[in-house]
């Protein structure tokens, strides 16, 4: 494997995109919403940190028709450091979700403290990614990764921040936490539509040069917590098979990893319908099973529970079913809000970890007070609630 280091900036950094203004007489801001939080006159509210740019992982490939090596399925890597002295135990690793990048986990759209400066803040040395593929991450090989942009205006309003005015699902009526207006011309939705990033199309390579890469950043960093968005939870299970012993706890946001398939149905009829997907139950590539699965079609499955928007049917194994002996040995929990789509259907994968033998915890963010949140809770308007939830599991399992 090929690790490759580029510092691009050590130092006390503060990052101004998305900043806040000092207040006005009334208490409110002013002409620092949006991008206008670029100016020099707006104030910082990111954590002081130290920040550190590095590439893990890759190999190289050489091209068929010219001869000339590439580097491929290096995935890039930020260090934050804390810039104090109070440190916790365990990193934290975040795992983005689809479409989107790294910079997810920094500013909230409106400007708030996102959740890297939550956790740099309290002591914890925090590791952003972007998947293979995606973002700073994307190949030069695009014949092995080839990308499509996969957020859309439409989209974002559909499913992220007025879901309220659709009917898709019965939920989506409870959705109150979206900052702004979450409509076209607001900075939030803008800066939200913005920070999408086209994705790679081929699975399998993901998730195999995800495996060596994250395997190969535990490696070096040490037991680290994963926190994961929607997609992005696919990469701490497939770390949790290949390197458990690396892994003190998966804290996963909404997790996208519906057993065998996907129930995200098409823009003009979200979560309606479903697709297969996932033929490895929990991956799209091979995971440890015990009784040994020697392919994807040994997994037998039987479909549970009544379909209807409110609460989707799930695929679970049929008795007796195979148990994960590697992921059921990492701490596992999801959070799942009020008013996602993904209400309706997290319970399919707490419900196949649990068969297979695991202990998964499932928090259900209003069953604790939390309440009106959709698929990006953590960028709502409560989001310090949510990132407060986090921090008591990382304390618990610590």
């Amino acid at each position: 494997m090929i690790w490759i280091k580029r510092v691009l900036l050590i130092g006390n950094l503060v990052s101004h995109v998305f900043a806040a203004a000092p207040a006005t007489a009334n208490g409110k801001y002013s002409h620092c919403d949006g991008v206008n939080s670029l100016s020099p006159k707006c104030r910082p509210v990111e954590a002081a940190h130290h920040r550190e740019v590095y590439y893990v992982g890759g190999r190289y490939e050489v091209n068929a028709s010219t001869g000339l090596l590439s580097l491929i399925d290096q995935m890039y890597v930020e260090k934050l450091t804390p810039n104090h002295s109070r440190r916790q135990p365990y990193p934290l690793v975040f795992f983005h979700g689809g479409g989107y990048s790294g910079t997810a986990w920094l500013q909230t759209p409106d400007g708030r403290q996102g959740m890297a400066s939550y956790f740099l803040q309290r002591g914890y040395q925090v590791y952003l990614i972007d998947q293979t593929g995606t973002g700073r991450s994307t190949q030069n090989n695009q014949a092995i990764y080839p990308t499509i942009g996969v957020i859309t205006a439409n989209a974002t309003l559909r499913r992220f921040t007025r879901m309220q005015d659709y009917d898709d699902y019965p939920q989506a009526s409870l959705h109150t936490q979206w900052p702004g207006t979450g409509r076209p011309g607001d900075a939030a939705f803008e800066a939200m539509v913005a920070l999408g990033a086209p994705a790679t199309t081929n699975n399998d390579a993901v998730e195999i040069s995800m495996r060596n890469a994250g395997c190969q950043l535990l490696s070096i960093i040490g037991k680290s917590f994963l926190i994961s968005h929607s997609i992005g939870a696919l990469h701490p299970i497939l770390l949790s098979d290949q390197c458990p012993d690396l892994i003190q706890g998966n804290l996963n946001l909404e997790p996208t990893t519906i057993p065998f398939e996907s129930v995200l149905g098409t823009f003009d009829s979200p979560n309606r319908g479903r697709t297969p997907a996932l033929k490895w139950g929990l991956a799209n590539t091979p995971l440890t099973y015990l009784p040994v699965a020697a392919k994807a079609e040994d997994l037998k499955t039987v479909r549970v529970g009544e379909d209807t928007p409110a609460n989707r049917s799930c695929l679970l194994q049929v008795d007796p079913p195979r148990t994960l002996p590697n992921i059921n040995r990492v701490p596992y929990v999801a959070l799942t809000g009020e008013a996602s789509q993904h209400a309706g259907y997290d319970h399919c994968i707490i419900d196949y970890l649990r068969q297979a033998g695991g202990n998964p915890e499932w928090i259900q963010l209003a069953d604790i007070g939390i309440k009106g949140n959709g698929h990006f809770g953590f960028v709502e308007k409560n989001s310090a609630d949510i990132a407060r939830v986090a921090e008591r599991w990382f304390r618990k399992h610590s």
